[in-house]
């Protein structure tokens, strides 16, 4: 295929905007997909996307489209909606020249829109702005294009309308990809050698590792010998294709062109994303790469029994080569043995792995209680804690110091009002709130990234009805009032539910967890009791009651000596079972606790 007709693009929205819909429309209008294979998400691999309507991994596709006389080649990466996955949007705008805005029509321009055109922006690409779901009753397709106009600065007619359901307009928004998005350029001055970027990878037990790339100078073929710059590695292309969108081997990937190489490499943890491949016997110098993904949040994960730690490390590898921003190092706790300390890019990325790994490698884990990083201030100088378990006693430290974020929260002025005292609530710093579209208000804020992981997300679309949606971005560290909250169960301290909480919150959070606590766990042949402890002492307490279990239910008649003998054995044996017991915790109580569920 020649330079002049490829066109490299990604569609790019808010969550549940249409993006994977849409890009469904394309795949069958074009040909690309029979009409008997088509199904809805055909891009969304994983159960997980399937069953919550939401992409989590991006997936790039090839189709070819034709215009008057002229055969054009579209390689479309559909990417993800949610703001936790934000690192799978960097690295696939990385690798296109252009970009599909998408905007519900009955929803209007989100948080998350603002936020992905800016990646968008900041790259160069070519924006092409469009209104899904137009076909809907309650489409405010007018409304919609009056607030792109003013984010983008573009024409009104310049506005696709389509809908990812029917097929309306999906052409004519083809045709606009194909007369507004550049076609690729080669970076290399002097035409020599082959150079690519690999924006993803996938690993396979019989081909090992497989890179996804976007050739940006030369040709690979099969059987090259290649070079990984960062890692490097050296390596022979086994295998070279297109993604049609399942693998399709194809031989050779020209310049322009995006598609994948079967290493044969089985090294687990070789190469990085943003990675360069060339030709070996070239010396072009490698491209620039991705910014390292910075986690936000701390959850350390145990398996519930110990002989499945390594299975767990071995899962964690497998899942670190799908999924870029995961982090993790191994850890030892005094009650839990031994797990990994993992850094997640939110609480829905953190939901998604710890249920990734107890479907796909069948693990039973202990989800502790996610946290962020806190710079804390001894005697002994600075250090970084992860861990609310190891977080310092209140009263032997200097000072603490936690990350902020700054946050654009989109919403209807007639919520402003829930809006506003659920900020003061999570002590929010509010800045400028301005109108944004017909009846719609921009709130900027100020908060600590700790109280955004307190559920801030639900709260925020309960206090709106639905209507709003938020956007952030990290900004730098301030000093904190803030100290560890254990939590004991039958005297035991268990080091997964301890938090780091406001100093000012301690009884109101001590009491809504033992109250979560009894509600969630267990009860057993004998009672316990649940303990919050901070600031030196217990500051909220519940007991669970025993099970009763009827032991005199066998006999009939007789002295009633024998009834009493029989109930005082057994309240010996379960004053016994006090003592020596420990209350076995379900994987099930630590994730309901963990998203606050009732």
């Amino acid at each position: 295929m020649e330079l002049q007709n490829i066109r490299n693009f990604s569609i790019i929205a808010h969550i549940d905007h249409g993006k994977s819909t849409l890009a469904d429309r394309m795949l069958e209008m074009t040909g690309t997909v029979e009409h008997r294979k088509m199904k809805e998400q055909l891009l969304d691999s994983m159960d997980l996307e399937r069953e919550r309507g939401i992409t989590i991994k991006m997936q790039p596709v090839r189709i070819a489209y034709k215009e008057g006389d002229s055969l054009y080649e579209l390689n479309l990466i559909d990417t993800p909606g949610h703001i936790d996955f934000a690192y799978e949007v960097s690295r696939s705008l990385k690798a296109v020249e252009g970009a599909v805005l998408l905007v519900d029509a009955t929803q209007g321009v989100q948080a998350q829109t603002i936020s992905v055109l800016g990646m968008a922006e900041e790259l160069g690409l070519t924006i092409i702005p469009a209104v899904n779901k137009v076909d809907l009753a309650v489409a405010r397709v007018e409304e919609t294009k009056v607030e792109i106009v003013e984010l983008i600065g573009c024409k009104y007619e310049d506005i696709c309308e389509v809908s990812g359901k029917t097929g309306q307009g999906v052409d004519e928004l083809l045709k606009m990809i194909v007369r507004k998005v550049p076609p690729p350029k080669a970076h290399s001055d002097t035409g020599k050698g082959s150079r690519a970027l690999v924006f993803d990878y996938a690993y396979s037990n019989h081909k090992g590792l497989i890179f996804y790339l976007r050739v940006v100078d030369g040709r690979i073929r099969l059987k090259d010998n290649l070079f990984l710059h960062a890692a490097k590695e050296k390596f022979s292309a086994l295998e070279i294709g297109i993604f049609a969108p399942e693998m399709k081997p194809t031989g050779e990937l020209c310049v322009g062109e995006i598609g994948y190489i079967v290493s044969g490499v089985k090294k687990l943890g070789t190469t990085t994303v943003g990675d360069t491949v060339t030709s070996e016997k070239d010396s072009l110098p490698p491209l620039p790469g991705y910014r390292s993904v910075m986690p936000v949040v701390w959850a350390s994960l145990y398996p519930e029994s110990q002989d499945d730690f390594t299975t767990l490390k071995q899962a964690l590898d497998r899942l670190k080569l799908q999924d870029a921003s995961l982090s993790f190092e191994e850890e030892t706790s005094p009650t839990l043995g031994r797990g990994f300390r993992c850094g997640f890019l939110g609480m829905l990325h953190l939901e998604i792995i710890s249920e990734r790994l107890r479907r796909e490698f069948n693990l039973e884990l202990i989800v502790a209680m996610p946290t962020v990083s806190y710079e804390v201030e001894t005697h002994k100088g600075k250090e970084i804690i992860y861990s609310a378990a190891l977080f310092p006693d209140d009263g032997t430290m200097k000072g603490v110091s936690e990350p902020w974020v700054l946050a654009t929260v989109i919403t209807p002025p007639e919520h402003l009002g829930s809006v506003m005292q659920l900020c003061y609530e999570h002590e929010a710093e509010v800045g400028d709130t301005v109108a944004f579209g017909k009846d719609r208000m921009s709130v900027s804020l100020l908060m600590p990234l700790r109280e955004l992981m307190r559920n801030f997300f639900d709260k925020l679309k309960s206090a709106s009805s639905g209507f709003a949606s938020l956007s952030y971005e990290l900004g730098g560290l301030r000093k904190a009032d803030v100290v560890r909250m254990d939590v004991l169960v039958a005297d035991e301290p268990v080091t997964a539910f301890a938090r780091v909480i406001s100093r000012k919150r301690v009884d109101e959070e001590a009491q809504a967890l033992v109250e979560s606590l009894q509600k969630h766990l267990p009860r057993t042949q004998f009672a316990y009791k649940i303990q919050a402890k901070a600031l030196g002492r217990i500051v909220a307490s519940r007991s669970v009651s025993a099970l009763r279990k009827d032991v005199t239910g066998y006999l009939y008649g007789g002295d009633i000596t024998r009834k009493k003998k029989l109930l005082e054995k057994q309240k010996k044996g379960k004053k016994k079972m006090q003592e020596r017991g420990k209350v076995n915790i379900p994987q099930q109580v630590f994730l309901k606790v963990m998203r606050g569920s009732e």
